[in-house]
């Protein structure tokens, strides 16, 4: 398809949808054509958005079939909540290998799946389909976290060795949608909502761009979780009220925390640390990234941005999320971040995807990374339900369900 435009069709009208259709402002050669959601209304709102921020003017469809086989499409992007992904990528299969409409390539939304037998039946449904497949890890495409591996690797690596250490983080105060606190439907908590974008970003870090991300295996790792706040009697009052949802019969953690050892080609042992967390207060979602070398240093923070706002107590503005996600007030001093869907990787990462859809290229960033990343959270719970370290052995949870996806977690089993 080189030389032509990227038709792409959204499944999923939802928040993330949301930061993919503000971001495409900054994509080249391709045109948002189709939103396919259950809920047409909220379909036609994106579509709006989209024609409004001219990034196309898309067609509206709650019938997947019927969009995958409109000639304009040529790749999809999977929006959509985790435990639908794997109907979808059924679907979008059986389309293409019968012929129908003009697909190349498929992109997937962070986590690829909720377990790994999930994660592999996807893959195989994708490339028996012979279609390309990007996954959507937006933090390995944020400015700052790709301009620091940069630097890192061409400065620090280069004049005293290898980086050894990367710390990553995300909190926040808890997630919008429904569903994401139903965890016999997510999949879990906050470890497979965020742990999946911290475990890629510190890895990410550590790979030597000339040798390539297979240069550093995964070689043991040790995870906790926990509920810090949701499971107080107050706040599983608040979910009742907010979500319907009843969090005293199905819990899920909303900390968790784990260390990855890697191993190097030469033998050097790296680790990276991730935290996360739906129990921050604060100024709103915090991405924070560290890594340490022999004689260097680097640190990120998205809520020490370059712009503040300051409202006194005199000022009283209707709650909203204007200048930065999950954001905890609307009074004193407020971090505001211009464009959350530039400095958290969105643009970056649609624009890398429509170029490699494009040129016929199965991109860098693909499910066989999202499947690994799925492996290591799988393997986290588990380290937390065994109270021990474990090694990167994937046949251990090849079919692994944590209790926290079965409905079956009891939040206070870490203290016991």
């Amino acid at each position: 398809m080189e030389g032509k435009r990227l038709g792409v069709a959204f499944v999923g009208a939802g928040f993330a949808a949301r930061f993919h259709v503000r971001g495409w402002v900054g994509v080249r050669n391709a045109d948002i054509v189709a939103i396919y959601s259950r809920t047409e209304k909220r379909a036609r709102e994106l579509a709006a958005y989209a024609e409004s921020l001219g990034v196309g003017k898309p067609k509206v469809y709650t019938d997947i079939h019927d969009m995958l086989s409109d000639p304009n499409v040529n790749a999809v992007w999977i929006l959509a909540p985790n435990y639908v992904r794997v109907d979808i990528v059924r679907a979008i299969a059986e389309e293409a290998e019968q012929g129908r409409g003009n697909l190349v390539g498929v992109a997937c939304e962070k986590p690829l799946a909720r377990n790994v037998k999930e994660a592999r039946e996807m893959i195989r449904l994708v490339e028996k389909a012979g279609l390309l497949h990007g996954y959507l890890e937006n933090q390995v495409f944020m400015p700052s976290v790709m301009r620091g591996k940069e630097v890192v690797w061409k400065y620090g690596a280069k004049y005293s060795g290898r980086p050894y250490l990367a710390r990553a983080a995300e909190e926040h105060g808890g997630p919008h949608a429904s569903w994401f606190w139903r965890p016999t439907l997510s999949g879990g908590g906050v470890l497979l909502d965020m742990m999946c974008h911290s475990l890629e970003a510190s890895r990410y870090m550590l790979w030597d761009p000339e040798k390539g991300k297979d240069s550093i295996k995964p070689r043991r790792i040790w995870a906790d979780v926990a509920s810090l706040k949701w499971t107080r009697r107050e706040y599983i009052e608040r979910l009742k009220q907010a979500y319907g949802v009843d969090y005293s019969t199905e819990p899920a953690e909303d900390y968790a925390t784990a260390v990855v050892v890697y191993e190097d080609e030469e033998g050097n042992i790296l680790l990276t640390e991730t935290h996360t967390s739906w129990s921050f207060i604060g100024a709103g979602l915090r991405l924070t990234f560290e890594v340490l070398g022999p004689e260097y240093s680097l640190w990120i923070n998205t809520l020490q941005p370059e712009l503040f706002t300051f409202f006194s107590r005199n000022v009283k503005i209707p709650p909203s999320e204007e200048f930065v996600e999950k954001q905890n007030a609307d009074q004193g001093l407020m971090p505001v971040i211009p464009d959350e869907a530039v400095t958290y990787g969105y643009q970056a990462e649609d624009r890398y995807m429509v170029e490699a859809f494009l040129k016929g290229q199965q991109p860098d960033e693909n499910w066989h990374d999202g499947l690994l990343i799925v492996q290591l959270m799988m393997l986290a719970y588990m380290s937390a339900e065994k109270k021990q370290k474990l090694s990167f052995d994937p046949a251990l949870v090849e079919d692994y369900v944590p209790p926290v996806q079965k409905g079956a977690w009891n939040p206070k089993a870490p203290l016991l």
